[in-house]
């Protein structure tokens, strides 16, 4: 059976889940939707996408549609992934699975209603650099002890990943601290406490520019997480895993093993998954669920506590008057 799929969002994002789905058997995206109609129409063009509309409602009535998945402004999050559940279509969001915790509860409690597939984006699960730590955990063969991690950017303007002009605002905390947050939880245990501290807002964009925040999980393992939208390169985020017996360095689909005698020393991951492409295994991930009739990796139930731990960071946040 092949899995008709209506992808929400042509954007830098949107089109990283297309070049995923190319590699994927049985999976055909036959709806495309975008703001802007005529850049969405030239996207669906080259990926020979037969259906373009600029309301999600419209994709949501094809009756041979199965799933969604959302690319969509982060605002927009919660209430799309409910709005497809409603129409009785599995649904992946993009990381944040919303912008507050009543949000994110919102669509867990939809989702036990419905019994659809809901999956959030939280690639970091899927890169096979963190895969192979992962396994490393929990084969016991390695204990964090501290992960330090960078996620810099230079975004004074509000631009995209492709340096696109932008039609919403992104943020520190609810978007980018919420891939290290939940993949804290995911590789060294439940988080039990967690402090933030941010920098000054940005007069015109309306956001805090620099953020610090601090985790423990109930393994006794610390996190530092620094967040910059000020940082003039290199760009990324960069995870740095401090075992008791290692110490990893990950660079998205790149790991080393960080050697005081022999410098950095090459991890091979080709062999963890079947792609080296971390979008496309969470893609791959969703329609196996579907097809399988199972709870996904990073379903929207297993990524909750992270937004409990954001919305808990938003609160402190709030309290310093920034």
């Amino acid at each position: 059976m092949t899995i008709k799929v209506a992808l929400v969002g042509a954007g830098a994002f949107g089109i990283k889940h297309l070049d995923g789905i190319r590699n994927i058997r049985d999976v055909e995206v036959i709806s495309l939707v975008g703001r802007d109609l005529a850049k969405t129409q030239e996207v669906a063009q080259k990926y020979g996408i037969p259906h373009v509309a600029s309301d999600l409602k419209e994709s949501l009535a094809i009756k041979e549609l199965d799933a969604v998945i959302l690319c969509t402004p982060t605002q927009m999050h919660a209430a799309q992934a409910q709005q497809c559940m409603l129409a009785g279509k599995h649904v992946q969001v993009e990381i944040p699975l919303a912008d507050s915790f009543e949000g994110a509860q919102a669509v867990a409690a939809l989702q036990l209603q419905t019994g659809l597939v809901a999956m959030v984006g939280h690639t970091r699960r899927f890169n096979p650099s963190h895969q192979y730590v992962h396994k490393k955990v929990t084969a016991g063969e390695f204990n964090i002890q501290q992960m330090d991690v960078q996620t810099y950017f230079f975004r004074r303007t509000n631009t995209n990943a492709l340096g696109e002009p932008r039609s919403w605002t992104d943020h520190l905390l609810w978007h980018h601290a919420a891939h290290t947050v939940d993949l804290f939880a995911y590789q060294a245990g439940e988080i039990v406490q967690a402090q933030a501290m941010q920098g000054p807002t940005h007069p015109v964009l309306g956001i805090a520019m620099d953020m610090s925040i601090q985790l423990r999980s109930q393994s006794g393992a610390i996190c530092t997480l620094s967040l910059s939208f000020n940082n003039d390169g290199p760009l990324g985020t960069f995870f740095r895993y401090i075992g008791d017996n290692a110490t990893y360095i990950a660079r998205y689909d790149d790991l080393v093993r960080s050697d005081s005698k022999l410098g950095e020393v090459t991890v091979d991951v080709s062999k963890v998954d079947v792609s080296m492409n971390g979008i496309e295994l969470q893609d791959r991930e969703f329609f196996a669920a579907i097809r399988e009739g199972r709870e996904p990796n990073s379903s929207v139930h297993q990524v909750l506590p992270c937004y409990r731990v954001l919305h808990q960071l938003e609160q402190q946040l709030a309290q310093q008057g920034l």
